[in-house]
């Protein structure tokens, strides 16, 4: 169960994999001007409100100082924003260490899983057009769907839709 306690956790997980993903694709003083704690202060909104919030933790020799739980990984997600699908997942970061061990495909796979137990058929998440790790949404299933811009930082970024459609085709 996922606890306001844990968006410190998913704030630092935020800004880390931003400054690791997005280095040469972003603004760089969009990057040093990340800060964990107000990444923290937006997810304890959302948890708060009921939001759909999944995360991985870190288990074994990887628990954090004092054997605290330490999140390595979280995606949200929530019914759509846009016209692409019923369900959209905003955020999906896992830590540079913890990639390749699977966290990111079973933390799509739940957030599908509770979009659909709320009756969404189809699936969607914009991505960076320049993200190296865009590949995961193409080897998990999803189609494009979209081409379009953000703004971020006062710079346009493209960006690049997925859908999955049926969702079901996550949840299995």
């Amino acid at each position: 169960m996922i606890r306001p306690a844990d968006s410190a956790g998913i704030g630092a997980v935020h800004v880390a994999s931003w400054r690791s993903t997005y280095a040469g694709v972003l603004p760089e003083p969009v990057l040093t001007g990340l800060s964990a704690p107000r990444q923290a202060g937006y997810y304890d909104r959302v948890i708060r409100s009921g939001g759909v919030v999944h995360v991985a933790v870190a288990s074994g020799s990887d628990v954090g100082p004092e054997g605290n739980v330490r999140v390595v990984g979280f995606v949200t997600a929530r019914r759509r924003r846009a016209a692409l699908a019923d369900g959209e997942v905003e955020t999906l970061y896992v830590l540079d260490d913890f990639r390749e061990r699977g966290l990111g495909r079973q933390l799509m796979r739940a957030a599908a899983a509770h979009l659909a137990a709320k009756s969404c058929t189809s699936l969607f998440v914009w991505v960076l057009s320049d993200n190296p790790a865009r590949w995961f949404y193409t080897r998990m299933g999803g189609k494009h769907a979209a081409d379009g811009t953000i703004d971020v930082g006062g710079t346009q970024v493209a960006q690049t839709a997925y859908r999955w459609e049926p969702i079901d085709a996550l949840v299995d």
